[in-house]
């Protein structure tokens, strides 16, 4: 079996591209995964320890927001690289979503609200790489109050009927039960998808480096996980 743990990002005028996404840890890895994350925070904080203030948190991260107010840039790049570095030595296969909210709103005369759409995409693409490698999986979200309800809704529906709604729809087969929705500072596994949906969100539409120390640093180390990691990224429309 493999766990999904997926996180999504804001829509904004200053950000207009909707993230939705994750990546996925088998269940034999799992333990081993969790120790050396729990190494990572432990070396930064001190503790191991899940609570708000030992969160990994891309946006406060980069910008020493929160519990990272009192960090050195420095450190708080490090933290990035050692995520990264995470990521690609275990090559963990990342699936995202991509939806450009304004194109997407044009289009269609009555476009689908864009999490409702970003999280049948995710399931899709996750249930895509569960058939090609022939296992089954559970997915896990971070808690949105607003959203959670629908979601299982939309995903109990989905496997009501078999499949999603759009273009004739994907079975979702290889996903056991439900959605899981938990807060993110209680799984360091979904707060890694955080940090990865943080970092697409602000790299992936970037069409030059940046030309501030940090940001090329973080641009970087997004192009390596791409380059060196299974990952797709689906764009909409």
């Amino acid at each position: 079996m493999h766990l999904a743990y997926f996180d999504e990002n804001k829509y904004s005028k200053e950000s207009p591209f909707f993230f939705i996404g994750g990546y996925l840890v088998s269940d034999t890895k799992a333990l081993e995964l969790e120790s050396t994350l729990m190494q990572i925070q432990a070396n930064f904080f001190g503790t191991t320890s899940l609570r708000t203030d030992t969160e990994f948190h891309g946006k406060d991260i980069l910008h020493g927001k929160a519990h990272y107010k009192k960090r050195k840039l420095n450190e708080r790049v490090q933290l990035f690289q050692n995520i990264t570095d995470f990521i690609i030595d275990n090559q963990l296969p990342i699936r995202m979503v991509c939806i450009d909210v304004n194109a997407h709103r044009t289009k269609y005369a009555y476009p689908a609200q864009e999490y409702r759409l970003g999280l049948m995409l995710i399931l899709e693409r996750f249930c895509d790489y569960l058939q090609a490698i022939d296992d089954i999986g559970t997915v896990f979200g971070d808690y949105e109050k607003d959203e959670i309800s629908k979601a299982i809704l939309d995903f109990s529906e989905f496997k009501e009927s078999g499949r999603t709604a759009m273009y004739g729809g994907r079975e979702l087969g290889p996903l056991v039960d439900t959605v899981y929705f938990t807060h993110s500072h209680h799984s360091r596994f979904l707060q890694i998808s955080d940090v990865l949906i943080f970092m697409a969100g602000r790299y992936e539409n970037m069409t030059t480096r940046p030309s501030k120390w940090h940001d090329q640093q973080l641009f970087d180390m997004w192009q390596k996980i791409k380059a060196s990691t299974d990952i797709y990224i689906q764009r909409w429309p």
